[in-house]
């Protein structure tokens, strides 16, 4: 309990050092980035978003599937338990990162960036 405790210390204090981007100049956000962020640590690309309570969630339901579903498989000794934690983790991992990008792409199009001019510029 010891670790998670600081690893969430050490996460939140990283993302707290990340300066927040200014509101006052609008960017498109690329939504595959956002959703990928979100996919490999979810709460990230809704942080990207700017939505950091939601981050928060994300992240902490992130921390409480493994450690919940493997707590109760242990006292339980139900081992079907076990193997169903993993793909509870994944469709939260999955489900964070559609729902970062969805927001990503709503707010583009809620700005009136297009979809086709979120890539790098080639040639200047």
């Amino acid at each position: 309990m010891g670790k998670l405790a600081l690893v969430l210390v050490v996460v939140l204090g990283a993302t707290a050092a990340i300066p927040f981007v200014a509101a006052a100049e609008e960017r498109p956000r690329d939504p595959l980035i956002h959703g990928l962020a979100s996919f490999l640590v979810p709460g990230l690309g809704q942080y990207l978003n700017g939505e950091s309570d939601k981050a928060l969630v994300h992240f902490l339901v992130a921390v409480a599937i493994p450690t919940a579903g493997y707590s109760l498989a242990r006292l339980t000794v139900n081992p079907i338990l076990a193997y169903g934690v993993p793909l509870l983790q994944l469709g939260w991992h999955v489900y964070s990162a559609m729902d970062a990008y969805n927001v990503a792409q709503a707010y583009n199009e809620a700005h009136g960036f297009s979809s086709l001019n979120l890539g790098p510029k080639l040639g200047g």
